[in-house]
């Protein structure tokens, strides 16, 4: 008998466990559960709303923002041209450009210990288009999620075309035009404005693009949905190996919420403030059921915290139950420590952000590489002269034409260019040249004299190298 009652126990507690090991959005089957989301009402879904306002006039706004001749932001891959505030940065700048990304991880490790998917729920792009304006086209057209679910079961009546049809129409012209601006962001928004004015013709790869973009933010934002942020997203499978126990997350009070249940009258009530009313799971755009603890989907969306406290206010029980907390501090009551972890964190971030500004604040317009060319020595020129042939390589970041000149820091010898006086560099390009020093034996004391090279723009000095000067010692 007691063993039965064991059985029984270990059953309802493997039932209990379940959910770590399976996707809310998936059945045992492995076929997709469509969730059916209410619409959150509360004081953290109105401040979401009004940020994602802010978001999208960012977002949209952004490429119309010139510096200095440059979009403010541009990535683009394809020429392997990336600007950074108005600045232009080359594959020559990769270093800076992967210090960047350095710091980007250590921020995120620093985020993501101390405040968990905070990032996921409030600044997210995929969060925001899909809660913030496709959910709320879906609300418009459909309705709230029961009658969503009832006109799902319903058959193929006028209504239903009607209203399936508007919503992926909208869906469709909404995702091309996030397209037409992120792509905005990769060649800039004036090649867009030549892709949209121009004949097609003369942009067959440009419209192929943003129709590629579009079915992909289309499928991501009608079908895909929860999915991304469950299954694909690094960020989120990476957040259960970064947090602990003190990372702050959206979390229920289960010390004041256990036992659940609605207390009947005349009756001693055991139970705690939880009335199991399921309001917490209806709202949740992942279909989790917050009470069963910090959850790989949830993405800190605080839906369930507004519907919780709509019940709370009703059933006059203070707020809070489900609200913003550390494991740490629904166990113990202590507060969201700062941990030896997250100052180490702090530090580092904080060396490379000062290491990144030094290298940015000091980066030259003009960036040049010299070198001897291979498998030559030295050449005498007469009795009393030597000469080295160089190779010389240039990126050119500016919005100019430069003609560059190149000068000998020192004086004492002379520099002659092959081919033509000066080196013309197109404005944002790049371009190779070869020239001839030449030193006096004299001033030649070792196997391998250092000097130095300034580089000049009529009479302006652009940079200067230092480079090696092979040469014969007596």
């Amino acid at each position: 008998m007691n063993t039965a009652v064991q059985d029984i126990k270990t059953k309802k507690q493997k039932d209990k466990e379940a959910f770590r090991d399976t996707l809310a959005s998936v059945d045992k089957l492995g076929k997709r559960k469509w969730i059916y989301a209410q619409k959150p009402k509360g004081i953290f879904y109105k401040i979401r709303t009004y940020l994602s306002l802010l978001y999208f006039a960012v977002f949209f706004g952004l490429p119309f923002v010139y510096v200095n001749g440059r979009p403010l932001f541009m990535f683009n891959i394809p020429e392997a041209k990336f600007v950074f505030f108005g600045k232009l940065f080359l594959p020559q700048d990769f270093f800076i450009i992967g210090l960047t990304m350095i710091m980007f991880v250590l921020f995120i490790v620093l985020f993501t210990s101390a405040f968990g998917r905070l990032f996921c729920g409030w600044a997210c792009p995929q969060t925001n288009f899909m809660e913030m304006m496709f959910r709320k086209i879906e609300y418009w057209i459909e309705g709230d999620a029961a009658q969503q679910k009832m006109l799902a079961k319903a058959p193929w009546n006028g209504e239903k075309i009607f209203k399936k049809g508007a919503k992926h129409v909208v869906f469709f012209a909404l995702s091309f035009i996030i397209s037409n601006f992120f792509l905005a962001y990769i060649i800039g928004i004036k090649d867009l404005e030549k892709i949209i004015s121009e004949p097609l013709s003369q942009h067959i790869g440009g419209f192929t693009s943003l129709l590629i973009f579009s079915g992909i933010f289309y499928g991501v934002y009608a079908f895909f949905r929860e999915q991304v942020c469950t299954a694909i997203c690094p960020y989120g499978r990476l957040q259960s190996v970064l947090m602990d126990k003190n990372s702050m997350v959206v979390a229920y009070d289960y010390k004041r919420g256990e036992p659940r249940g609605v207390a009947k009258k005349n009756t001693e009530n055991n139970l705690g403030d939880c009335i199991d009313c399921f309001a917490c799971v209806k709202v949740c755009p992942t279909g989790i059921d917050i009470r069963n603890g910090v959850q790989m989907e949830c993405v800190g969306c605080t839906a369930c915290i507004d519907a919780c406290d709509n019940i709370m206010d009703k059933i006059g029980k203070p707020r809070g139950l489900i609200r913003y907390a550390s494991e740490n501090s629904i166990a113990t009551g202590e507060k969201l420590h700062y941990t030896t972890r997250m100052k180490l964190y702090t530090v580092l971030c904080l060396a490379v952000m000062a290491l990144l500004s030094f290298l940015v604040i000091t980066r030259k317009d003009v960036d040049a590489t010299v070198f001897r060319t291979p498998g030559l020595l030295y050449q005498e020129r007469g009795a009393d002269s030597v000469s080295n042939l160089y190779n010389i390589k240039f990126a050119n970041k500016t919005l100019k034409d430069i003609p560059l000149t190149i000068m000998l820091e020192n004086g004492g010898g002379e520099i002659q260019l092959v081919g033509k006086q000066t080196i013309h560099i197109e404005k944002e390009g790049q371009g190779s040249g070869s020239f001839f020093v030449v030193l006096p034996k004299k001033m030649i004391q070792s196997r391998k004299t250092s000097i130095k090279l300034d580089l000049y723009e009529g009479n302006n000095k652009l940079n200067t190298i230092t480079t090696s000067f092979l040469g014969p010692v007596e």
